[in-house]
């Protein structure tokens, strides 16, 4: 009994159009889910105020 490798084109394209779809899906379902997800914020825009005699010039 000999053993036969499959080297067809069509299934090698085929193969990787099914694992690159099935990749595109999952790291959209992820960011969708990441989407729904409320992460805490700041309620207060933070400012702060810089001095100008901190700055020196350089020449």
């Amino acid at each position: 009994m000999q053993f036969i490798k499959k080297t067809s084109l069509r299934t090698n394209i085929l193969g990787l159009a099914v694992k690159l779809t099935l990749a595109i899906v999952l790291i959209l379902g992820i960011v969708f889910l990441l989407n729904k997800i409320d992460f805490p914020a700041p309620k207060k825009e933070i400012e702060k105020i810089v001095p100008n005699e901190n700055f020196k010039i350089i020449k």
